[in-house]
């Protein structure tokens, strides 16, 4: 194709109305992790009005597309979307508000599942220019451990094609629209829960000398995990943890049996992951140990960090560059926040890169899984329109 800049942008132009309709009819009934029947139908019912080849029913709900080219040798390069939304209770003022009470689309993957939608229309429309295939993934449960893409790739949605790189955006409203962010490497973090029963001798609150008090060993535990960020980790290497959930449930004069804590941890080297563990699991069981009670300590081991391919991302880049102007381009840093996109990124080379969809003048501003949260919808045109510019320029690249 000579200039697949201007094609992508003629299609998109032609597109965005109904790829608007489809983020709002999504935004408007969310659906939260593995239960994302109506949004994977309307994903399916779209598919099948394009004539685009797909399988449902993977990992659930989730669906996997396939647009061959006029030459199917070739390149096979992914696009990857998730669908769920979270139990967050929307309060947003807008014609397209959830109708489901205690669930929204807080994290924009009503805009993800949209834009990948209207790339994967704008390349089958373009199938006669190119050789190879793209896939589009739109994946179940991010939002949920063991998350859609574990559970996709043990069903084998690579098993007869796999791709060659794998890309995926995600909405951030940190950084304005018209623009978008990258880093290449470890970019962010893994992702672990703790889960923390201190079994100690409930009693009177007045007997103190006759109970073993779980809320002063918890507190304890809760104050001494701190320390493994603070005291513990290298100071070069970045790491969270964080006590999210502490239930005693006594009365004002009732020491109870027992405390419940939850939190997570977060950090990006798997060698000092797996040390954070023990350090949470020895730290616990010895407080509780001091004080004559129990602790039991369960790790649920989730996603990996994230790791862009350097060499894909700075390609990724160079495409930017081009199409968003190099001032719209900007280097992320290092997040602690997680995605199981990871779990394809360990599998494929490929990048995850941010769409900024903040506008302080239209008053969106509201960060990722907050009831206000939204996006600038302006931000969906040049989102799909590059989701397509990078799968076209990487099969071109292959050519050339």
């Amino acid at each position: 194709m000579d200039d697949i800049k201007t094609i992508v942008n003629g299609l998109a132009n032609d597109t965005i109305d109904e790829v608007v309709a489809i983020r709002r009819a999504i935004h408007a009934y969310p659906e939260i992790s593995f239960d994302e029947v109506r949004t994977s139908e309307l994903i399916q019912k779209k598919l099948s009005e394009w004539g685009i080849r797909f399988q449902a029913g993977i990992a659930t709900t989730g669906v996997v597309a396939l647009i061959e080219g006029h030459n199917p040798e070739g390149p096979v390069i992914a696009l990857r979307a998730d669908m769920d939304a979270l139990p967050i209770e929307e309060k947003n003022e807008v014609e397209y508000a959830s109708t489901r009470p205690g669930y929204m689309h807080a994290c924009g993957h009503d805009a993800h599942t949209a834009m990948v939608l209207g790339a994967g229309k704008i390349i089958h429309e373009l199938r006669d220019y190119f050789s190879g295939k793209v896939m589009l993934i739109f994946q179940p449960s991010e939002e949920m451990y063991p998350g859609g893409a574990k559970v996709m790739l043990e069903e084998g949605i690579f098993s007869r094609v796999k791709p060659d790189f794998i890309f995926g955006q995600h909405v951030l409203p940190e950084l304005e629209s018209g623009t978008v962010g990258m880093r290449g490497g470890e970019y962010m973090a893994s992702t672990d829960e703790f889960y923390i029963t201190v079994k100690g001798r409930g009693g009177h609150g007045a007997t103190p000398h006759l109970n073993v008090d779980p809320v002063v060993v918890g507190a304890e535990i809760v104050m001494a995990l701190q320390t493994i960020a603070s005291r513990n980790a290298n100071p070069a290497m970045p790491t969270v943890v964080t006590t999210g959930k502490f239930i005693a449930d006594g009365m004002p004069n009732v020491t109870p049996e027992n405390a419940y804590l939850e939190g997570i941890v977060r950090t990006f080297d798997d060698n000092w992951r797996k040390s954070i563990h023990e350090r949470i699991k020895s730290t616990a069981e010895n407080i509780a140990r001091r004080h004559g009670a129990r602790a039991e300590v369960k790790i649920a081991h989730g996603y990996p960090a994230i790791y862009n391919n350097p060499e894909v991302t700075e390609r990724v880049k160079a495409y930017a560059d081009n199409f968003w102007g190099k001032q719209n381009v900007i280097l992320l840093p290092q997040r602690m926040t997680a995605d199981d996109m990871a779990y394809f990124l360990k599998e494929i080379p490929g990048t995850y890169y941010r769409l900024g969809t903040g506008n302080p003048e239209k008053g969106i501003t509201s960060n990722l899984h907050t009831s206000t949260f939204n996006i600038d919808e302006d931000a969906l045109l040049p989102g799909m329109t590059f989701l397509s510019y990078i799968a076209l320029s990487e099969l071109e690249r292959d050519r050339d």
